[in-house]
């Protein structure tokens, strides 16, 4: 299949990476930005452009990874009425690339990805299309750099994304304000990190419910305060710590203690 990716940033770079491993055809990254493009095409051994003007036409498939606020009124740009587009957006509709082809498609990647970290992960792929012929040329494609697919209509995937939002985004922010805080009180974070892996290897295993530990759900008040004293100088973590620690108590009444 030979491809055209639209973007280079972090979705284009291990999106790229992915297809040219399975042994599909990147032909051309068409970017906004000279240097990002050159350095992309250069991994992918293709051209680039950065006049949308001279975006090759002839492609099998056109992959758009562009910002969610740059797919709006993306058909002012680009005009592909008989190729198939397809955008990587987990929280834009499909029908945003209406104006740009009337064969549309998603092939949404849930996954956290930068361009920078090496291998690429996997990454399971959320797919829908306008055509069911066309669905199944981005299913053939996305089966052959994932092993896990799903077909996912608007509602789904946005659904999807917020969940995504909230396991990755958020607990990466708490490592963000913890590391802060190790930093200053000269402690080392790199003792934490056996404990946050195991903590996410459990749960390949057991329902998140079931593994729960920590001074709220053991209505441990000792420890609690002990610790709301300690981050008297830290008020984004203690206003964080007060909030989930009665969250945790309202969802673990005594008769939902989980097993230590």
């Amino acid at each position: 299949m030979n491809i055209v990716i639209i973007g280079s940033g972090n979705v284009a770079t291990v999106m790229g990476g992915k297809i040219k491993e399975a042994g599909h055809t990147v032909g051309q990254i068409v970017g906004r930005s000279e240097a990002p493009a050159a350095l992309l095409a250069g991994e992918l051994k293709c051209t680039f452009t950065t006049d949308w003007r001279r975006i090759n036409t002839a492609a099998d498939l056109y992959i758009v990874t562009l910002s969610d606020s740059s797919l709006v009124g993306l058909g002012g740009r680009l005009g592909l009425a008989d190729r198939l587009v397809v955008h990587t957006a987990g929280a834009v509709p499909r029908s945003v690339l209406s104006d740009v082809s009337r064969r549309n498609g998603v092939l949404y990647p849930l996954q956290s990805l930068r361009k920078e970290v090496r291998p690429f992960p996997e990454m399971p792929l959320l797919i829908d299309a306008a055509l069911p012929e066309d669905l199944t040329i981005i299913e053939a494609l996305a089966r052959s750099i994932s092993r896990h697919i799903a077909f996912a209509d608007d509602d789904t995937r946005l659904k999807l994304h917020l969940s995504a939002t909230v396991v990755n985004n958020f607990p990466n922010f708490l490592y963000t304000l913890t590391a802060d805080y190790c930093r200053s009180e000269k402690i080392p974070f790199s003792l934490l990190l056996p404990l946050i892996e195991e903590t996410n290897r459990r749960l390949a295993d057991y329902p998140p419910a079931e593994t729960q530990t920590g001074p709220a759900v053991r209505g441990d008040g000792l420890t609690i305060e002990r610790h709301l004293h300690l981050l008297s100088n830290y008020q984004d973590i203690k206003e964080l710590y007060s909030l989930f620690t009665k969250k945790i108590e309202q969802y673990y009444p005594s008769s939902r203690i989980p097993l230590s």
